[in-house]
């Protein structure tokens, strides 16, 4: 990942209504939500949530996908990915053994390491 793709991301992130956006996307899973279930949940009115995915699929933290009428939205877990492999690939100098955690390569498209 590039440093101006890490910033954009993170950017993006650093607002609480976009950080509560995405979390509740990552929570759904490859099934993703609608605009409404998701204003519902966060109790967000929909022109203030539209501004919020917009911010987010420019980071391409967030996808869209058009279902006959409604529109779904996912978070883009390979970005999501990518971004915490970019932010800890120096962690432990670099020595994976003792970081467990950080993801790697192998982590899916869809999937959270």
């Amino acid at each position: 990942m590039e440093e101006s793709t890490a910033t954009t991301a993170l950017a993006a992130l650093a607002q609480p209504m976009r950080l509560r956006v995405f979390r509740a996307l990552v929570g759904a899973g490859p099934a993703g939500m609608t605009p409404g279930t998701l204003g519902a949940l966060l109790d967000v009115p929909a022109s203030t949530l539209s501004f919020h995915l917009k911010e987010l699929m420019h980071a391409n933290l967030v996808s869209q996908e058009r279902d006959g009428r409604k529109l779904i939205y996912r978070a883009t877990m390979a970005q999501m990915n990518a971004l915490l492999a970019y932010l800890t690939a120096h962690c432990c100098e670099g020595t994976a053994t003792t970081c467990p955690t950080i993801p790697t390569a192998d982590c899916g498209p869809t999937t959270c390491c």
